[in-house]
């Protein structure tokens, strides 16, 4: 009989795993490229590639771990994604070059994608499907924790002391993320000789993604850009508009928020179906970017804040949740792996795409499209799945 218990051990020790993936990764994002130019004295646009190697790096690892993490085993490669996530943040201390930056920041990468990949598997495997959407909500606040004190952290550390010094913080988050995995009890699907062999010879394009997935996770992919619109430029936008000071809190407001909202909308999602937070959280996040468009005082911003948190924090710990729902358990970590390929791909093609239209047309232009472009999601949402989910769970 399915335990109903969500705060399991295993839980708990994934939810810190995660964390501390994620707090090594914002920590490291938002200081990289000033890290770059600084030590290596390097272009701006060398600088950004040092940022984004790490997310083709993560990319290239979600391809093949979903795909494999059966075949191979979760827990090996779990253990696996974690070493070389270590690997990649010691390779740091010894860096003399930004072109061995470049590949410690790839080696980084695949580590990120592998272990990020197996972690959300795994949690989601074992929290009870009558309590996916909870179990799910409350699993998220350990990234959005990270990406609330990562950048502060950042900021602290680099200015209070070096970068080397950052660098070790990162080695000590990872081994402790390595190290708590020991202890995981991690359940295996058994597949047959014959399921195996065919993935292992099988490397035809579809098999690399799932196909139910697929829908869902364009939604995220659409979903990435507009969110890096405001992690990548909401500080230069708020530098023009003279509202430096509220975009300091901006994220702070925004975690603040997201652990607030999260686990309400967990809970209905579990006893009232997935259409009753997505729809609403669509015209949230539409409305976030409305306010960032309009925003000439500092209340106004962080009003953005808060409705970015009610609107795309619960949009991707849905689509997650909706994912499991969808799939079948031998799936799971390719679907995983889908979702996260296309919130990555979204993530890390939006600065470029979205910075060409602010430098032409304006950073308010900017995130006026976006909020017109997350409206449009909904009626995409109402096609690709809302139609047909059920208004109350099946349990």
């Amino acid at each position: 009989m399915e335990s109903d218990k969500i705060w399991t051990k295993d839980f708990i020790i994934l939810l810190s795993s995660n964390f501390f993936v994620s707090l090594s990764f914002y920590l490291l994002m938002t200081s990289m490229a000033a890290y770059a130019i600084q030590e290596f004295h390097v272009t701006e646009s060398k600088a950004g590639l040092a940022v984004s190697i790490f997310i083709i790096g993560a990319l290239v690892s979600r391809l093949f771990s979903g795909k494999f993490i059966d075949v191979i085993g979760r827990k090996k490669m779990l253990f696996s994604g974690l070493i070389l996530f270590l690997i990649g943040t010691i390779s740091y201390l010894f860096v003399n070059n930004i072109s061995f930056l470049m590949i410690g920041r790839f080696i980084h990468g695949l580590g990120f994608g592998i272990s990020t990949t197996v972690i959300m598997t795994v949690n989601m495997a074992s929290i009870p499907k009558s309590k996916r959407g909870e179990g799910i909500g409350y699993f998220s606040l350990s990234t959005a924790a990270g990406t609330a004190i990562g950048p502060f952290l950042a900021l602290y550390l680099t200015h209070q002391f070096t970068y080397q010094t950052m660098f070790i913080y990162c080695i000590v988050f990872s081994a402790i993320a390595l190290g708590s995995s020991v202890f995981l009890k991690i359940h295996e699907i058994d597949l047959t000789p014959e399921q195996k062999a065919n993935i292992k010879k099988s490397f035809r394009f579809k098999d690399f993604y799932d196909k139910e997935a697929l829908p869902v996770s364009l939604l995220m992919f659409i979903s990435g850009i507009a969110y890096s619109g405001v992690i990548s430029f909401i500080n230069s936008y708020a530098m023009g508009m003279n509202l430096t000071k509220a975009a300091s809190f901006f994220f702070v407001v925004y975690a603040i928020f997201l652990f607030v909202c999260r686990p309400i909308a967990g809970k209905l999602f579990d006893s009232k179906g997935e259409n009753i937070v997505v729809y609403p959280s669509f015209a949230f996040f539409a409305i976030s970017l409305f306010f960032i468009t309009i925003a000439n005082n500092g209340f106004i911003l962080l009003l953005g804040g808060v409705f970015l948190a009610i609107g795309y924090g619960n949009i991707m710990s849905s689509m997650q949740t909706i994912i499991g729902k969808v799939t079948p358990p031998h799936r799971l970590g390719l679907a995983i792996s889908t979702l996260f390929i296309c919130m990555d791909a979204g993530s890390g093609t939006g600065p470029f795409v979205l910075g060409l239209i602010a430098e032409k047309f304006g950073f308010q232009t900017m995130y006026g499209v976006l909020a017109i472009t997350v409206l449009f999601l909904i009626p995409f949402y109402y096609f690709v799945h809302g139609k047909k989910a059920s208004a109350v769970k099946t349990l």
